[in-house]
């Protein structure tokens, strides 16, 4: 091969132009047929190829290298192995294959040559035949491909150029070129007509269904309201809302003023007990509030309840947007480094790094936040409302983590995708901006959706056996977000999509100038001729995107349901759940408190209005000790309280690490073989840790045999009550701690920080890198399910794990 010294490549354009490529008859006839060995998709045709090329697998894959032909189209970069099967003509197409990866996806291109690592973009030049081409994606995936000696140097200069040029959009803001050619075309269109929505799911996207949620979660007292049926209210909400009964339209109108952007108080979910959840945006204090509006408010933030209202405030102590995005972008810099410096955190310093991204400590407090409002609609019979400012980031974060961490139906696969559906998707989050597609917005980008995933991501981990849904669907559902073919990502609310898929026209009226009108009867895919952009598919069609072996690693059994215990005693209206409480709630009658930063208060400007009673300070002790109280875990309306503690709180590494191995790999290929620092490190403590097990229990055994068996076995490390309250510990903790240990380590005989117990005294941050000692055990429900063994298996090692 020649060396990168002799040899100067500079492609000024690609011959033939890639927009002739597209529309030549020659790419428009392979849309249907294999081109070496790849399937094209309806639409789709070939822009380049390099034979001979390796692709590096991952620790789940196997590791190694897999010999294939590498192909680049104007939608994915699609790697097909030397020795994969003949695809069959008669399944249905699927979007991305085992080995590829969606142009959208990419975030970087880098060359690796014999001596130097260049960042390659449109407008730069090679000076050196290409050795190795790596993509950087947006997902934290890191795909390698190495070329032979025997690939042409032309294939692997071009292929390389090709990606560069394709993977960024045309100009900010436009749409995608897959979308257009692709999805526009009558193959495609005719493909996505005849597919067929999971008749399971709640779509949320009629009366019927929001019905039919009422109806799950058992909320007598509520209606769904057509008011915003044609968008006129507000443009953020959906078409229907959930709304008391006895507020009538006519004066529900009244209320839209009241609040920012419209977005009024409305129902989300009911707790078993009987209390309520409700969302909304903040008070516009600066509108006059007449009699008739005061009692129209009450009505609708009462709901059905008329004893208690808390309103949380979701703007005091949760993280922004842009502390967020500045949160994500530490944390892609401390997985991937600096590839155009080649710029690494030394191994001393990487746990330390990690925390003082805050991503943690942002998934921390989200957690606890949920665990309050879980706690309080546990009491029974009040309502409590989550307030922000747009009611369009945290509201449907706290909501939905609050929803999993009470209802087991929101636990499952089905339940999960309606939860999505309703609390993000239909509420008006603005995916759109907050994964800034076209990369043209960079100030509204913010990963909130991740965020979200994240904090499932820790229940899911502590309380395995509680959840159908797997890490496998929460990574797919992730990576998903990065690819901009779903209607479920590709706007910001109800009404952008449907101004996409339907034929607006507009009316005038003179208090709301120029509306646009939908036509009645709700959204429909069966007529994709007569839609203004081609039709797309909703992201739950994931056999639209994966194929069998991946779809059935989404679920896991999960045990039977146990029979459903008698309805609790009842007392005057109130479960006789703490009698404390249900004095309480009968003396507070439509009094309303605010919650921040975790206690309870009554400003007098909490509300645009004054309250008809003032609360009294034993009802705010009442709220206090319903916030700490602890159920029994055998009560099914307990919720999963997870700890916060600092080594509880773990990294996913399936989704951050699994591109680190490949990100350490600048200089050669086989850099990329040796394992990564952390791991090393990892592995060295481990080693450690059995050491000192090993240490312990000869020394316990030399000790009198009578004496250790009539001593009683120690009790069993209680969960913490209050860990919403008193989870202070900052530390870091990557990886749990193995499953079986003869008995518990005693700390090592030093002053060092890192090896004392997180509840112990004093104020230093504690880092685990396996987990706390063995002698702080969690909680009974929580089932480890990794590294049973004393030794870390080799495919659970944090490596980069790939779109399988």
């Amino acid at each position: 091969m020649l060396t990168g010294s002799k040899t100067t490549f500079k492609v000024r354009q690609m011959v033939p132009d890639m927009k002739e490529r597209m529309l030549s008859p020659s790419g428009l006839n392979a849309r249907s047929r294999d081109m070496f060995g790849l399937r094209c998709l309806p639409g789709e045709c070939v822009l380049q190829r390099a034979v001979l090329v390796r692709k590096k697998l991952t620790a789940r894959e196997g590791g190694g290298w897999l010999a294939g032909t590498l192909f680049c189209t104007h939608f994915r970069v699609s790697f097909v192995p030397q020795d994969s099967p003949k695809p069959d003509d008669n399944a249905d197409p699927v979007l991305l294959g085992e080995h590829d990866v969606a142009l959208a996806s990419i975030e970087k291109v880098v060359a690796v040559g014999p001596s130097r690592t260049k960042l390659v973009t449109p407008n730069s030049s090679l000076k050196f035949t290409p050795e190795e081409l790596v993509l950087y994606c947006r997902d934290l995936r890191v795909i390698c491909f190495l070329f032979d000696r025997l690939t042409p140097d032309t294939q692997a200069v071009e292929i390389t150029y090709t990606i560069a040029k394709t993977y960024q959009p045309l100009k900010p803001g436009c749409v995608l070129a897959f979308q257009n050619a692709a999805l526009g075309s009558v193959e495609m269109k005719q493909f996505l007509s005849n597919r067929r929505r999971d008749g399971q799911m709640n779509w949320f996207e009629s009366v019927d269904e929001w019905e039919r949620e009422l109806e799950r979660c058992g909320a007598k007292g509520w209606r769904v309201s057509t008011v915003n049926d044609r968008f006129e209210m507000s443009t953020s909400l959906p078409r229907y809302n959930v709304v008391p009964q006895r507020v009538l339209d006519t004066e529900l109108k009244r209320t839209f003023a009241h609040f920012n952007e419209g977005r009024i108080p409305r129902w989300s979910w009911r707790h078993p007990r009987g209390s309520d959840l409700l969302r909304m945006s903040s008070f516009q204090n600066n509108i006059y509030h007449e009699k008739d509006d005061t009692r129209n408010l009450e009505l609708v933030l009462f709901g059905s309840q008329w004893s208690l209202c808390v309103v949380v405030d979701l703007g005091e102590e949760m993280p922004s947007p842009a502390d967020l995005h500045l949160a994500h972008s530490r944390l892609r810099a401390l997985c991937l480094g600096d590839i155009s410096n080649s710029v690494t955190v030394p191994d001393d310093k990487w746990l330390s790094t990690l925390e003082s991204t805050h991503w943690l400590d942002y998934t921390r407090c989200c957690l606890r936040k949920a665990g309050e409002v879980a706690c309080l609609l546990r009491g029974g019979h009040m309502t409590v409302a989550l307030q922000e400012s747009e009611d369009r980031d945290m509201g449907c974060l706290v909501s939905s983590l609050v929803q999993v961490m009470c209802d087991p139906h929101c636990r499952t696969q089905e339940g999960f995708q309606g939860l999505v559906q309703k609390e993000w998707v239909m509420s008006g989050h603005r995916f759109y901006s907050r994964l800034n597609y076209h990369r043209d917005n960079d100030k509204e980008e913010a990963p909130v959706f991740l965020l979200f995933l994240d904090c499932v991501w820790q229940l899911w981990s502590q309380f395995p056996s509680r959840f159908q849904l797997t890490d496998h669907f929460l990574l797919a559902l992730y990576d998903s977000t990065h690819l901009p073919l779903f209607s479920s990502f590709l706007a910001n609310c109800q009404r952008e999509r449907c101004k996409r898929t339907q034929h607006l026209t507009q009316t005038y009226t003179p208090v709301n100038g120029w509306r646009d009108v939908l036509p009645r009867g709700g959204l429909s895919l069966s007529s994709p001729t007569d839609s203004v952009d081609p039709p797309l598919p909703s992201v739950w069609d994931w056999a639209l995107q994966y194929g069998g072996g991946r779809l059935s690693r989404f679920t896991q059994p999960v045990p039977p349901t146990p029979p459903t215990p008698p309805p609790p005693v009842v007392l005057n209206g109130n479960l006789n759940t703490n009698p404390d409480i249900r004095r309480m709630s009968d003396t507070v009658q439509g009094s309303v408190f605010l919650l921040s930063r975790g206690s309870f208060s009554s400003p007098t400007n909490l509300l645009p209005w004054s309250h008809r009673r003032a609360p009294s300070s034993e009802s705010l002790s009442g709220l206090e000790r319903l916030l700490k109280a602890t159920g029994s875990p055998l009560d099914h309306y307990e919720p999963l309280l997870p700890l916060l503690l600092g080594p509880c709180m773990r990294v996913w590494k399936e989704c951050y690490l699994r591109g680190v191995l490949h990100a350490q790999a600048f200089s050669h290929p086989v850099s990329s073989n040796h394992a990564h620092p952390v791991v090393r490190l990892a592995l060295e403590v481990q080693q450690l840790h059995e050491q000192l097990a090993l240490a312990s229990a000869s020394s316990s055994n030399s000790s009198s045999t009578a004496s250790t068996i009539n001593k009683p076995p120690p009790p069993r490390h209680r969960r913490p009550d209050a860990n919403l309250n008193q989870n202070t510990n900052n530390g870091t903790f990557l990886f749990p701690a193995p499953r079986a240990q003869a008995r518990p380590v005693p700390p090592a005989p030093t002053s060092s920080s890192s090896s004392d117990h997180p509840s112990a005294g004093g104020s230093a941050k504690h880092t685990f890198l396996f987990g706390p000692p063995a002698s702080s055990s969690q909680d009974p429900r929580a089932e480890p399910r990794y590294y049973p063994n004393a030794k870390l298996p080799h495919g659970n090692r944090p490596g980069c794990q790939g779109r399988q």
